[in-house]
């Protein structure tokens, strides 16, 4: 079927570019952006044909058939995968064209449109999975392709150590999320969607012991058991706390690998998982609670730490953690539509900001501390209007895209119950933050006088049009997706579930009232504090040092996990490389080398060159194999 050249098309292009890309090279653009804007094509056709009500699916072949055990790779397209489909193609499509003017006379330059068309791939055949092993394969595709851009720069120490981290910091969620496929193998004895679906009311709820063989009883739903243990891939993938530490260090990569990764791919993959099995969650209270809080947790800790930090790419890559809390948050919540609508909003604006930042970045010859800019709107027009216009939506300004889902979620939340009513609360704290440290960006780096360096202030100009035609996409997109209808679109994919009712009565109103309140008091408080009483932001940091610089210093969560993993980790590995490595193995080795040198010593000695000596043994020898002889 045509659909199945949507992920096809992107692998054809990484595969020639893998192949000829040393022949390609500064022409690489013209095999990668052709195949990804032919995948948005078809991802659009895609979208209009299951939105007429129909849900395409396509068999491609069995991978592996074992007992009862079938795995085939397949295609599943309904409404939730073609939002994905539209989400994925377009925000790589537009990142590729960006691409060329970004990475443009860099010695990789082919390599990396060859990974960004592999990653690409890898969020395509995600999406379209019909298999939780599938997903899962995909999976961890993504994240080989996070690793390998992150990594881009590998000639730099601090890009490879984010690169590691990356990789390190999801393999510790994906452990569980792969205990979690055992569990739902165990127990429905698929994988596939179909089959374990329809199955989840006909199969009995049990309860396992989780303490085993131990004294005492702690039992838990299987339900319950399956949706965390898949739920700590979604933390890893998607940067909820505890795992959260990877996505900011996720900087050291190009910008347009940092604009895919926060918007349209790896980071997406643990929302859209969690959406997807949403009948597994509908039916575990507590998962769900848990995934509600863990959002909501991370909603507020990213926004905090956003709010002091200087590098203009880790203020954005806090907000997606803080983003991403609201999302998860919402799907805890039942609001899955809801969440994915921000998803999707987000998708836009969160790729406009990243790519407005490496406009800028260019512009200064790759600067990122905003100390060092300022004054930056008038030399930088397009990028500035592009970049307020993200930085509205982020904020929840009325009728941008980002104002429609953020108050979606929130109104859900307080439609849903008690502590749907307590996170909604948090999250209008948060809609406060937020819109703070996105006008904080703006002002400090675009408005109030120059702090450019003198030398590259001379020459500042706005970058190529490769750069900023996309920029203005994405800045009409930040307000388009806003009025497409996606919670209303998507319903029918949840309506068996427990989908929150979005309630626009007196309360709900007022939460919308509050959360636009939030939002401008934000922005109000943004432009006194950094426009019009620019010494007060030193002096506050005075004042409140504790909590400044907790905020600055990501509130220690990399140094306490450096402290209580990191070490004692390296000091064991040591110790057993110490006792395994050096005492066993290459004691075993350095033996056998010192058992022949002590040999040949020995051999050596019998070598005396004096007649009667050889005459002397081979008396010896006779007498000792006559002896020999007699006895036997």
């Amino acid at each position: 079927m045509l659909y199945t050249l949507i992920p096809l098309l992107p692998l054809a292009a990484f595969l020639i570019l893998g192949l000829a890309g040393w022949h390609i090279k500064d022409r690489a653009h013209l095999v990668a952006v052709p195949a990804v804007l032919l995948s948005l094509v078809l991802s659009v056709a895609a979208f209009f044909e299951v939105g007429s009500g129909s849900v395409v699916s396509v068999p491609l072949y069995t991978w592996l058939t074992s007992g009862h055990l079938d795995i085939h790779i397949g295609l599943h397209i309904d409404r939730l995968t073609a939002v994905m489909l539209l989400l994925v193609t377009g925000v790589s499509s537009l990142v590729h064209v960006y691409t060329i003017g970004y990475m443009h006379g860099e010695p990789g330059y082919a390599r990396f449109f060859s990974y960004i068309a592999l990653f690409t791939f890898s969020m395509l055949m995600l999406v379209l999975a019909d298999n939780l092993l599938q997903l899962f394969v995909f999976w961890e595709a993504v994240g080989l392709c996070s690793y390998l851009l992150i990594g881009h720069w590998y000639e730099r120490a601090s890009a490879c150590a984010a690169a590691t981290k990356a990789f390190v910091v999801n393999r510790v969620g994906d452990f569980g999320f792969m205990l979690g496929l055992l569990l739902v193998w165990y127990h429905f004895g698929s994988l596939n969607y179909l089959d374990i679906f329809p199955a989840l009311h006909e199969a009995a709820d049990v309860t396992m012991n989780l303490l085993g063989p131990f004294s005492g009883t702690w039992e838990v739903s299987v339900y319950t058991l399956i949706g965390l243990l898949l739920f700590t891939g979604a933390v890893g993938k998607s940067a909820q706390v505890p795992l959260h530490v990877w996505l900011p260090d996720a900087m050291e990569g190009p910008t347009p690998i940092s604009a895919l990764i926060h918007a349209a791919t790896m980071v997406t993959a643990g929302v859209f998982m969690v959406a997807r099995l949403a009948p597994i969650y509908n039916l575990s209270p507590t998962a769900m609670s848990v995934v509600a809080v863990t959002g909501a947790a991370t909603m507020v800790l990213g926004a905090t730490i956003a709010l002091t930090q200087t590098d203009i790419k880790r203020v954005v890559a806090y907000s997606t953690v803080s983003q991403l809390g609201y999302m998860v948050m919402a799907c805890g919540l039942g609001a899955y539509a809801s969440g994915m609508y921000h998803l999707l909003t987000h998708g836009a604006f969160k790729a406009l900001l990243f790519l407005g930042c490496g406009s800028v970045i260019i512009a200064l010859h790759h600067e990122q501390d905003m100390r060092h800019m300022g004054g930056l709107k008038d030399k930088l027009p397009i990028t500035y209007w592009t970049f307020v216009v993200g930085s509205l939506a982020l904020a929840g300004f009325p009728l941008t895209a980002g104002f429609f889902s953020k108050d979606d979620i929130l109104v859900s939340a307080w439609s849903s119950g008690t502590l749907g009513q307590v996170l909604a609360l948090f999250g209008l704290v948060t809609a406060l933050l937020t819109a703070f440290y996105s006008f904080r960006l703006v002002f400090v780096t675009f408005w109030g006088p120059s702090r450019v360096v003198p030398h590259h202030a001379e020459h500042l100009h706005e970058p190529s049009q490769t750069i900023t035609t996309p920029l203005i996409i994405l800045a009409f997109l930040s307000i388009l997706t806003g009025y497409l209808g996606i919670p209303s679109f998507l319903e029918p994919v949840f309506s068996t579930g427990s989908e929150a009712a979005v309630h626009h009565g007196s309360a709900g109103l007022a939460i919308m009232i509050a959360a636009t309140a939030m939002g401008l008091l934000g922005i109000a408080a943004a432009y006194y504090v950094y426009v019009v009483n620019p010494g007060l932001p030193e002096r506050l940091g005075q004042l409140w040092g504790s909590l400044y610089r907790g905020s600055l210093n990501k509130w220690y969560v990399d140094e306490a996990y450096d402290h209580l993993f990191v070490r004692p980790t390296c000091t064991a590995a040591s110790e057993l490389w110490k006792r395994v490595d050096v005492n066993l193995i290459d004691g075993a080795v350095n033996g056998v080398a010192r058992g022949v040198a002590w040999g040949g010593w020995l051999l050596r000695l019998i070598q005396s060159g004096q007649t009667q000596h050889y005459a002397l043994a081979m008396a010896v020898g006779i007498v000792v194999i006559v002896t020999a002889f007699l006895i036997s």
